[in-house]
């Protein structure tokens, strides 16, 4: 499935080399060891998402990326609730970090028990802004 074409403009509207209305930034976060790097970084609770932030040095991968991971332990309830509050995390990271994440950092989303999968989508929101704005002061 390709993102939805931007909409043409200028004279070069007939060139196919447009580039794709969603423009996302964020790299996912994969080795254990990114996450137990960013587990020693800064740290910011809220009542529906625990975020875990760190500054990445200039000799690591992808500079300027926004690297973004997200884990829910079995606290957060079975498989099915643990895939729900991923979900919504990651939504939530999709919709947030491209525009108040800063490059060069990596972002850890940690869901919470009975707090992440049945909390309102805009408390979501509001909770991972505070906990940016708080983790960059």
């Amino acid at each position: 499935m390709t993102p939805p074409e931007a909409p043409a403009t200028g004279f070069s509207a007939g060139v196919a080399e447009q580039p794709p209305a969603v423009s996302v930034c964020l790299k996912v976060l994969n080795k254990r060891a990114d996450f137990l790097r960013a587990a020693r970084a800064r740290r910011q609770g809220t009542k529906g998402v625990h975020l875990q932030a760190r500054k990445r040095s200039a000799d690591e991968p992808d500079p300027d990326a926004i690297r973004v991971g997200f884990t829910c332990s079995k606290k957060v309830g079975n498989a099915v609730a643990r895939n729900r509050a991923k979900r919504r995390l990651r939504e939530v990271a999709r919709l947030i970090l491209p525009e108040q994440g800063r490059p060069g950092w990596d972002y850890v989303l940690v869901g919470r028990h009975q707090a992440t999968a049945d909390r309102d989508f805009g408390a979501l929101r509001d909770d991972l802004t505070y906990a940016l704005r708080k983790v960059h002061a």
